[in-house]
């Protein structure tokens, strides 16, 4: 496997498992929202066992699903340090609910996460990998919109938060 494909896996494995435990930490924090951060959270896990399943395939000399991954490592491992930064100064200090949200919504537009929702939203599969791989997560698609809409119904109005 090719070194820096090896590390963008393990990278963009480890941004998912941060994220779970930020929505975690979200989940003990906000009882009222609590349904929405658990689920987000577990498929922020399932995200990333679907990577590691891709890693163990990709070691064993199967082709990996075209496009599921950012190419910039970089980016995510910035993005993945972001994230666990926030999660430790947020189980120092709880943010207020609003800044929970519109920090979720920064998270699932960031570079990892807005690669991975162009890959499951593309109808091109390439290979029966490709098309396994967007079966197994269909339902965990698009976070950053269920994040809105949930803002939209169960608080005030969006421009609260923006």
């Amino acid at each position: 496997m090719n070194n820096n494909l090896s590390d963008i896996l393990q990278e963009s494995i480890e941004l998912e498992l941060s994220i779970s435990r930020l929505y975690t930490l979200f989940h003990d924090m906000y009882p009222d929202d609590e349904d929405l951060w658990w689920q987000l959270a577990i498929e922020e896990r399932n995200h990333a066992a679907l990577l590691r399943y891709e890693k163990s395939n990709r070691q064993n000399g199967c082709e990996m699903a075209e496009g599921l991954l950012a190419n910039d490592l970089e980016a995510i491992t910035a993005a993945n340090n972001k994230v666990v930064q926030l999660t430790e100064r947020f189980k120092s200090a709880s943010p207020p609910r609003e800044e929970a949200f519109s920090t979720a919504l920064d998270i699932e537009n960031s570079i990892g996460e807005a690669h991975y929702q162009a890959f499951m939203d593309s109808s091109e599969a390439h290979s029966v990998a490709d098309e396994l791989f967007r079966q197994l997560n269909q339902d965990d698609k698009d976070h950053a919109r269920r994040i809105e809409a949930y803002m939209e119904s169960h608080t005030h109005t969006m421009e609260e938060f923006i």
